[in-house]
Formats: C-alpha cells, structure tokens, sequence
C-alpha cells in the first residue's frame, strides 16, 4: 500500500478471511437438495422446473465468482471495481464521497456488518467489494485515507454539496421503492403458486400462465407505480434531512 502519483492512494482489497470449507459444503447440499426437490415436485407447469434450476445455478455461480474474482482498487487514476461479471471504473474527479453504512442484508457471522460505498457525483451509489468490517479491521480508518484522496485530487477538503445530496436521497428512495415492489411481487408469485397447487390438487381447471405471469407482473408493475410516486417516503432514515 502506498500513495499513488497525482493524489491517488493504491490500495488493493479483496478478500483476505478464506470462507470455511464448510461453507461450500453447506452450499453444495442446500443446492444438491433444490434440485433433488425439483425433480420430485409434480403438477407443475413444464416450463417452471428448468427455470428454477437454471436460476439456482446462476446464483450459485454468481456467487463463487464474487468470492473468487469481486476486489476493489484504487490507483492513480481512480478506483476500480471487478465485480463477477464486468469491470466498473471511476476517475477520481468523479467520486463526490464514499461512505460507510449499515449492511441491511447482514444474517449470521460471515456477512459484514459494515459496507462501504462509493457516491459519484450523479449521486449514483457503487458498491465496493470486500471494503468492509469483515475484511478489514480499520474499515474506518481505510475509508478515511480514501476519501482524503478524493480530497487531494480535488484541491479542498470534501463540502455537502446540497445538489448532490437530493440526487442521493432520491435515487435511495426510488431504489427502494423498487426493492419493494419486487419483494411483494415475489411474494404475489409464491401465493400464487400455492393457488396452483390447490388447483391441481381439486382437479379445478389449473390457469398457469395467469397466476404465475400476469398476476405477478401486473402486482409488480402496481407496486413499483405507486412506491415511485412515494419515493421520499422510502428513502432511508440516515439520509433524510434533519
């Protein structure tokens, strides 16, 4: 680790804790058993058991990929990002702030508790893997020595910068909104397909692609509308005005 030319700071983060074995065992049984599942459920339409399958792999692979190949760097052109598909890069001069905020998705000892994110001067928040508190010990100290070299490459020290701060509240409460409206319309699907089941199960007329398509999408598309019309009401506590 050392100062980079022109006001940047090299830094290179990825992940130094190796996840237990166990894990990945763990893994492999919660995925070996969906799939086995699968393969015994009936009365499902055709198309509904390779869909989950293939998405459970895709999760799984997203997720080796992210353990093996997700870091973050800095250099002296900015920071940089590899995510498990795709590179993402910022200039210094487009950083406006980076920050260290509460993982609200944290559930048991290996996910961190503490993330850091990356503010651009759009108000667009990126996030930066593996800079957090499982990871390193001093999160707040490394976010320290980050955010003074966003201040070096811009010549003064870092302001609230309002225009920019409405930017972020916004998008945090449109990007929630979103979130929401997603969770409920899966929730939609999953009633749904119990509705199905039932269906199948009284030898009532089964209507597959209304409960499992149209009824969802049209809840999802609902919610989405009105949350988006609601955004200020989502935005997170830690970001709304005082």
């Amino acid at each position: 680790m050392a100062d980079g030319v022109g006001g940047g700071i090299e830094r290179e983060y990825g992940r130094r804790r190796p996840v237990p074995r166990s894990w990945y065992v763990l893994l492999g049984i919660i995925s070996l058993n969906g799939l086995f599942q699968l393969t015994r459920a009936s009365g499902l339409p055709v198309w509904v058991k390779p869909a989950l399958a293939v998405l459970m792999v895709v999760l799984v692979v997203l997720g080796l990929l992210y353990q093996r190949r997700g870091s973050t760097s800095t250099g002296a052109e900015g920071v940089t990002v590899r995510l498990p598909v795709g590179v993402r890069r910022r200039a210094w001069h487009d950083v406006y702030d980076i920050r260290v905020e509460d993982n609200p998705h944290r559930h048991g000892l290996l996910q961190p508790q503490r993330l850091a994110w990356l503010y651009d001067t759009e108000g667009r928040r990126h996030f930066l893997p593996h800079v957090d508190d499982l990871q390193l010990e001093a999160l707040g100290a490394e976010v320290a020595d980050l955010r003074a070299a966003v201040a070096r490459h811009r010549g003064t020290d870092w302001e609230r910068r309002p225009e920019v701060e409405a930017r972020i509240r916004r998008r945090a409460g449109r990007r929630r909104a979103w979130w929401r409206a997603y969770v409920g319309s899966l929730l939609v699907f999953l009633a749904m397909l119990g509705v199905l089941v039932v269906q199948l199960a009284t030898d009532r007329t089964p209507r597959p692609f209304l409960l499992l398509l149209c009824v969802p999408l049209a809840s999802f598309a609902a919610l989405a509308t009105l949350l988006n019309l609601r955004w200020e009401s989502q935005v997170p506590r830690h970001l709304r005005e005082s």
